[in-house]
């Protein structure tokens, strides 16, 4: 069996605001869980406490998800900052090393 390859190459990642869309599908997911809360009992009573366990777990993962995405953009800021910064070092000695070589 042949081994699939792609014929073209896949598109760029879309970013958008990442931090915000989990702050908001985590606070979600812990209103989902403080709004069951008081159905506690019927939930027991029909064997169907998972909803509630499943909204704190989705709250709880969503506070992993804010810490490792706030990271993951403060990261790509300081690449962006890294690389403007080298870009502007490559044009403020672009032209004095031109001037230079034309004498």
């Amino acid at each position: 069996m042949a081994k699939w390859t792609p014929t073209h190459e896949a598109p760029e990642p879309l970013e958008g605001p990442v931090v915000a869309t989990i702050t908001g599908g985590t606070i979600l997911w812990f209103a989902m869980f403080v709004v069951q809360l008081p159905f506690y009992g019927w939930f027991a009573d029909h064997q169907l406490l998972w909803w509630l366990w499943t909204c704190a777990a989705g709250g709880g993962l969503g506070l992993i998800g804010i810490w490792y995405v706030r990271g993951r953009d403060a990261a790509l800021k300081a690449h962006a900052a890294q690389e403007a910064a080298r870009a502007e070092a490559g044009q403020q000695a672009g032209p004095s090393d031109q001037a230079g070589h034309g004498a």
